[in-house]
């Protein structure tokens, strides 16, 4: 096992040049409102929500109320973006790693966490965790640390798996690292592992190693990780890994859609490895309480992307549908209820990195990426009412809130 390091990051100034190909992830935390008080300047959260849209060679910083754009910045042709969970900051991913965004001045500042191939962004316990896909360097910081270091990198604790891939960690409450198993060709399961005293080796707990092409990362209720398979999930739970089989022999759920006060998963899921496009109709019923794993359909006509679910109110899942209404999902059984029109209908995209509508939430507000009108609409989860929108005057891709 590589060693437990603590180091002070080191602050770099982002590197402009092409815009590194990732794979495509979603979100994978429950993204509920919470914005920290105004303590100092240097903490000061926003008294509004806000939110950020990537569009080619650029970031705007919108406020989440109205919508307004107070700032755009020039970044690299595509980014992505994660919020830190302070309230305040987001890192947008770089060809030099994760740029740190402040929403509150707002700031493209040139503070970067190194990382080459920077992937995944989990937040879970009050720790922020990284994962840099071209060395599978793990970075974990305290989740305030950066309202507290006036912007600067502060000191954070690294690991380092054996093999290089596309992959995510998380810490639990006790201090238990979850992370991928994978090389450059194939990922196969998961490992937990234990920490030592400052300056010595990770201990490993136990591993799983039955879910081919492991993708994504969500925690439901009780500390119930969800990993995603290429047949079916994989399951973390009281210290022991469950594999959740899929009932079709190609069976894949890449995203898990969660919420951490609830035990029921949503994730999206496709039965045909050879399908074309990124259109899905099926969505992956996961109860981490029973150990169940259900696909279910969608209504005819409603199609959706990995991009197009999140969950909110209630804990219900809200997903974009291609008829341009954000449909309304019971978790527990796949029941849709209530649907609200939102955009106009659309088809998926050619590439997962081009522009197509998108919903990131904030409470029981949902921002919808609208990129046939370049707008980016706010949407009240609650009634369905569109109450905010903004022309952007650029095709919206990624969205992140600085939620708290």
């Amino acid at each position: 096992m590589e060693r437990r390091h603590t180091r002070t990051l080191r602050a770099t100034t982002a590197a402009a040049g092409l815009a590194l190909v990732l794979s495509a992830c979603g979100g994978s935390t429950d993204e509920e409102s919470g914005s920290a008080e105004e303590t100092t300047a240097a903490s000061a959260t926003p008294e509004t929500p806000r939110v950020a849209v990537t569009y080619e060679d650029g970031v705007a910083v919108l406020d989440g109320e109205t919508l307004e754009v107070l700032e755009k910045f020039d970044t690299e042709e595509f980014t992505r973006l994660n919020a830190v969970g302070d309230g305040r900051h987001l890192l947008l991913t770089t060809t030099a790693g994760f740029q740190v965004l402040d929403t509150a001045e707002p700031e493209l500042t040139d503070t970067v966490v190194d990382a080459e191939a920077a992937g995944h962004v989990v937040r879970h316990a009050g720790q922020t965790v990284l994962y840099a896909d071209g060395t599978s360097e793990t970075t974990i910081l305290d989740t305030d640390a950066l309202l507290e270091s006036d912007g600067e990198l502060p000191e954070g604790t690294t690991w380092t798996a054996p093999e290089a891939h596309h992959g995510v960690s998380i810490v639990l409450e006790d201090g238990t690292l979850l992370t991928t198993l994978g090389d450059e060709e194939t990922r196969s399961g998961a490992v937990a592992l234990e920490p030592g005293a400052e300056g010595e080796e990770w201990t490993e707990v136990t591993r799983n190693e039955e879910c081919p092409g492991i993708h994504g990362e969500g925690t439901a209720a009780g500390e119930a990780v969800v990993f995603g398979c290429e047949d079916g999930a994989l399951l973390y739970r009281d210290g022991e890994f469950q594999k959740l089989q899929a009932p079709d022999e190609f069976g894949r759920m890449g995203n898990a859609y969660v919420s951490e006060t609830s035990p029921l998963v949503v994730g999206d899921y496709k039965t045909d490895p050879d399908a074309e496009g990124y259109l899905l109709d099926q969505v992956a019923l996961i109860d981490t309480e029973a150990g169940t794993f259900e696909p279910v359909s969608l209504p005819e006509g409603v199609e959706y992307t990995w991009r197009g679910v999140v969950r909110g109110p209630d804990d219900l899942a809200y997903l974009l549908g291609t008829d341009g209404a954000i449909h309304v999902m019971d978790p527990a059984n796949g029941e849709v209820g209530e649907s609200f029109p939102v955009v106009e209908p659309w088809e998926g995209p050619d590439d997962w990195q081009n522009p197509h509508p998108a919903l990131s939430v904030q409470g029981e507000v949902a921002y919808v990426a609208d990129p046939a009108r370049q707008q980016v609409h706010a949407v009240d989860l609650t009634t369905g009412e569109v109450t905010a929108s903004v022309d952007l005057g650029h095709e919206p891709n990624e969205m992140a809130a600085a939620i708290g």
